[in-house]
C-alpha cells in the first residue's frame, strides 16, 4: 500500500506542477513570445535570350520589425555555372539562390534585390518560385503574400507578382 500511495502522491505532484505552469503562462513577459511580422515580396520577372531577370522588393506589413530575412528563389531551369549575383545573395544549388533582405521595419519596404541570371542553354520558358526561407524568427500568419510562382516566357515580357 505504501508504494501505491507514493505513486499517487507523485502523480498528484506532477499534476499540481502542470496547473502551476498553466497559471504562470498568463504572466509570461511579451518579449518571450515570438514577434509577428508579415513579410511579403513584390516585383517582376522577365526572360530573354537565355537570361532570367528577377527584380523583387521585400515588404513588412508588421506589426513587428524584422532584423533580417532570407528569400529563396528556385528556378525550373538550371542556372549557368558562372553568375554575377548581388552581394547579399548566394547560390544554394544548380537551381536555387538565397538572398538576405536586410532590415525590414514594420509597415516599411526593404531595398530592391535585382538579379540578372544566365540559364544553361536557351529554354523557351522557365518558372521561378519565390518564398521566405527564414524570417528572423518572427511568426507570419499570412505566408501567401511571400509565396509566388511566376512562369516566364522567352519574350522579354515582364510578369509581375
Amino acid at each position: 500500500m505504501d508504494m501505491k500511495r507514493a505513486k499517487r502522491a507523485k502523480r498528484a505532484g506532477v499534476a499540481a506542477a502542470g496547473v502551476a505552469l498553466a497559471a504562470l503562462a498568463g504572466t509570461v513577459p511579451a518579449q518571450a513570445v515570438a514577434p509577428e511580422a508579415d513579410v511579403a515580396y513584390h516585383g517582376y520577372a522577365s526572360m530573354w535570350e537565355g537570361r532570367l531577370g528577377v527584380w523583387l522588393t521585400p515588404q513588412n506589413h508588421g506589426p513587428s520589425d524584422v532584423a533580417d530575412a532570407t528569400v529563396r528563389l528556385r528556378y525550373s531551369a538550371p542556372l549557368a555555372d558562372r553568375q554575377q549575383l548581388p552581394d547579399r545573395c548566394l547560390r544554394a544549388g544548380t537551381r536555387v539562390v538565397l538572398c538576405r533582405t536586410g532590415e525590414l521595419k514594420a509597415g516599411g519596404w526593404g531595398e530592391e534585390i535585382p538579379m540578372d541570371l544566365k540559364l544553361r542553354g536557351k529554354p523557351s520558358e522557365a518558372t521561378v518560385r519565390i518564398d521566405t526561407l527564414w524570417n528572423g524568427a518572427a511568426s507570419d500568419r499570412n505566408v501567401k503574400n511571400n509565396e509566388h510562382k511566376v512562369l516566364t516566357l522567352d519574350t522579354g515580357d515582364s510578369y509581375f507578382f
